[in-house]
């Protein structure tokens, strides 16, 4: 209930400006410089916001999106072709930033139906999302599967659901099951060593946590397949039980949170605690 009124959400929410889009940044690695395209810090900060779990229907939170809706989102975005003439919560064209984009409006209760029509038309026959669809992909990603199944399972929270996601989820968590969630289905190969490394925010990148935390959000009962990405989770406690900020990017800091790369994180400790304690995956976690 606070969150809006102090602390990080209040610091978040005050960055807004008047036309209703975020445009502060950290360091841009495209451009060189300080700051950020308005599309891309628009939805890192309210991807952080939803972190927070402020009250969508606190007055601020609301008066907050109101802005978004009816401001110039739409004349901000020559410098981001993909979303240009449509409205934040229209979404754009790729899969990983769709999936944020429906599970931020579903939260803060936006009209987000017609972004999950075409993703539920745009899942694959291996059951998996990719943002490659426009360029012939034909096989899903990790990445863009973890960031539409949270869409959607926020989508099916909100009570404002018009269609059916149940089966599509259930074929996109069975996408990252067979794959143990981290190796590739044709050649059993891990995909990358950074699905073991854990950082916050997660923004589009996937790890095995990421994967693990949705599954419990969603409710998953514990399945073998998962042992392997447990164990990477149990592996990576430090002797202090905290873990560690590991795979961080700067660019996607939108707010100084007091965390440093290789410095214990409290973000990625309570993840972690709370997958291992929902799949019973960690002695003395109940």
């Amino acid at each position: 209930a606070k969150v809006a009124q102090s602390g990080w959400g209040a610091q978040l929410l005050a960055r807004q400006e008047s036309d209703g889009v975020w445009r502060w940044s950290g360091w841009d690695p495209e451009s060189g410089e300080w700051g950020g395209s308005p599309p891309w810090i628009t939805l890192l900060s309210l991807g952080l916001l939803k972190s927070l779990a402020p009250d969508p229907a606190d007055p601020t939170v609301a008066a907050a999106m109101a802005r978004l809706v009816a401001g110039g989102f739409r004349s901000s975005m020559p410098d981001f072709f993909a979303w240009a003439g449509r409205g934040f919560f229209e979404g754009e064209t790729e899969a990983c930033i769709n999936g944020r984009v429906v599970g931020i409006g579903a939260y803060f209760r936006q009209d987000v139906h017609a972004v999950v029509e075409r993703l539920l038309g745009e899942q694959m026959a291996d059951g998996g999302w990719n943002c490659e669809l426009e360029n012939g992909s034909t096989r899903g990603s990790f990445h863009s599967t973890v960031c539409v199944l949270e869409g959607l399972l926020e989508y099916e929270r909100s009570g404002l659901a018009r269609h059916a996601t149940d089966d599509a989820r259930r074929r996109g968590e069975e996408y990252l099951l067979e794959r143990h969630l981290l190796r590739r289905l044709s050649t059993g190969e891990e995909v990358s060593e950074h699905f073991g490394r854990f950082g916050f925010p997660y923004a589009y990148r996937f790890n095995v946590l990421r994967g693990l935390d949705y599954l419990r959000a969603a409710g998953a009962p514990r399945d073998p397949r998962m042992d392997e990405a447990l164990q990477l989770i149990r592996e990576r406690r430090g002797s202090d039980g905290k873990w560690l900020l590991e795979n961080s990017h700067e660019e996607e800091w939108v707010l100084d949170m007091g965390e440093a790369e290789g410095e214990p994180s409290r973000w990625v400790t309570l993840h972690a605690l709370r997958v291992l304690r929902h799949f019973s995956a960690l002695p003395g976690i109940s």
